[in-house]
């Protein structure tokens, strides 16, 4: 579905005003008797997403309080705003009060991000969505962007794999390049083997839709070079190690990587940012078949690099691995920055849980950057290591890595450490281990698919990438 936009900005707005329950008492002294009445009568005490409405002389509404709860629990709410936005009826709203720019922009955000509805299935579902004017001193349009390219993202990753899969992931990568007039090539099938892709195919041969290599390409050549690279394992069973019910349930999301790139994408050419932007999805899907690959093939990649298969549910490092080696490979045409996002490992979200998205990089100007936009935009990021010492787990002996070492440890670290193994030091590279799945409906984010990172890496963007 496509993000709502700001309201018009000469629409009559109702005034709506979050308050926090430690000002209430300070807050009701400055009103009028007859809202300060108003507002004890109704035993509003700025509960966290308590709402208010308090009339006026012709007893419609003339403003809104929203209850932003204690201070003290601000940091364990994004988006609080956004409660309004689900909860409030039909009608244009304007924000009343004090804010910093930072907490304009992240109310401002939250309001078009809580009008997402997956609706594909269920057309009705939809509902109406409260409009908001855009408040003073922030960039309205570079908001919706943003929405809308985080829109994109939640709609893919939603989508059961019946109705995206490889094929249509592709066709949604074309979409994108002709409403921007990018390029995109794509390399199908057996034409993987003839293009010297063996990883890719063989993760995706079993599969009735045939795997592939998505190449869109965009902006000036002179441009700073942004390569993002997304996994789009549209369905993992885990091959013929086969995953158990529990695990495979949400199996639809495993190509949140390749959707949140193509989110990410679409916010940076719609945006026209000073960049060349190159996006590499490796398609496939992970299936069950007599000619899937096995647990102790050996499988030579395109770089040439041998890979023991010590767990077929440890696909994706593999389909990326080519694509990291097709990114990197023209010396002439390397990248200024190659990010690499893929919804990798159960081991991240032991760690860090679904809502903290850990990336890897070696570069620590680029991570203090990412951490400063990530805070500033609301989009929780935290750098993990690359932990050289831990390289040994990756080796298992007959052949130059494995595919998933055993033991159990520090599952996220060597899944990072086998991609980067396909990433010429010379290349400045980050790595994000995202879940791109909210499991719970909060503010701005229901549940379902979600983008992850995106919006840090898009602000960043212009520091990390300037001329």
């Amino acid at each position: 579905m496509s993000a709502p936009l700001f309201a018009d900005p000469d629409t009559r707005a109702i005034p709506l005003r979050p308050v926090w329950s430690d000002d209430l008492e300070a807050w009701l002294a400055d009103q009028d008797e007859p809202a300060r009445d108003w507002v004890e009568a109704t035993g509003f005490r700025a509960k966290a997403g308590e709402l208010c409405r308090i009339p006026g002389p012709d007893l419609t509404v003339s403003r809104v309080l929203l209850g932003m709860g204690r201070r003290t629990t601000r940091r364990r709410t994004r988006f609080a705003v956004a409660r309004a936005a689900r909860a409030l009826s039909e009608g244009t709203y304007r924000l009343d009060g004090e804010m910093t720019v930072n907490d304009t922009e992240e109310a401002a955000l939250g309001w078009l991000l809580s009008g997402y509805r997956f609706t594909r299935y269920r057309p009705g579902d939809g509902g109406s969505h409260p409009g908001l004017i855009a408040p003073r001193g922030v960039d309205a349009s570079r908001l919706e962007t943003i929405a809308e390219g985080e829109f994109l993202t939640r709609d893919l990753i939603n989508t059961p794999a019946q109705d995206m899969g490889p094929d249509e992931l592709e066709h949604a990568a074309h979409d994108l390049a002709r409403r921007h007039q990018a390029t995109c090539t794509v390399t199908t099938g057996d034409d993987l083997l003839n293009s010297d892709l063996p990883l890719i195919h063989a993760v995706g041969r079993a599969s009735t839709r045939a795997p592939r290599l998505i190449d869109l390409t965009w902006g000036a050549e002179d441009a700073p070079k942004l390569t993002l690279v997304g996994k789009g394992v549209c369905f993992d069973t885990g091959g013929l190690n086969l995953k158990p019910a529990s695990s495979m349930g949400l199996m639809k999301k495993d190509m949140g990587g390749a959707a949140t790139v193509l989110g990410l994408a679409y916010m940076v050419m719609a945006s026209g940012l000073d960049l060349r932007l190159r996006v590499l999805i490796p398609a496939v899907e992970n299936a069950v078949a007599g000619n899937a690959f096995r647990p102790g093939d050996v499988l030579t990649s395109r770089s040439g690099k041998t890979v023991e298969i010590n767990n077929t549910d440890a696909e994706g490092r593999l389909v990326l691995a080519d694509a990291l080696t097709v990114a990197t490979e023209d010396e002439d045409a390397r990248p200024d920055l190659l990010v690499c996002m893929a919804t990798l490992t159960g081991a991240a979200r032991v760690a860090l849980g679904p809502d903290l998205a850990p990336f890897y990089t070696d570069d620590d100007a680029l991570a203090m950057a990412l951490a400063h936009a990530a805070a500033r935009v609301r989009d929780p990021v935290w750098r993990m290591p690359f932990h050289r010492p831990y390289e040994t787990m990756i080796e298992p002996g007959i052949a130059d890595l494995d595919n998933a070492p055993s033991g159990g440890f520090a599952g996220s670290v060597t899944a990072a450490l086998f991609l980067d193994r396909f990433v010429p030091d010379a290349v400045r590279f980050a790595h994000f281990d995202i879940y791109g799945w909210n499991p719970t409906a909060a503010p701005a984010r229901p549940k379902g698919g979600v983008g992850q990172g995106a919006r840090a890496l898009f602000e960043a963007l212009p520091k990390v990438l300037a001329r």
